[in-house]
């Protein structure tokens, strides 16, 4: 499984995702400039790496069914 190249890249899509998101919630928790500013941005960055994790899951998983 780890030797498996698509798997591998699922799983750093899943960490980029997660990195996203626990940098957003920080930034919200924290407030201030950096919050005002990069807010937005980051939540749509999320939306974005999670979108391309899902299809990567669900490539993976159409090409590992068989």
């Amino acid at each position: 499984m780890f030797s498996d190249p698509l798997f591998l890249l699922v799983v750093l899509a899943v960490l980029i995702t997660a990195g996203i998101l626990v940098v957003g919630i920080g930034g919200f928790t924290k407030g201030g400039a950096f919050n005002a500013k990069y807010a937005n941005k980051l939540m749509r960055y999320r939306i974005a790496a999670q979108f391309v994790a899902v299809l990567l899951i669900l490539l993976y998983v159409w090409l590992r069914r068989t």
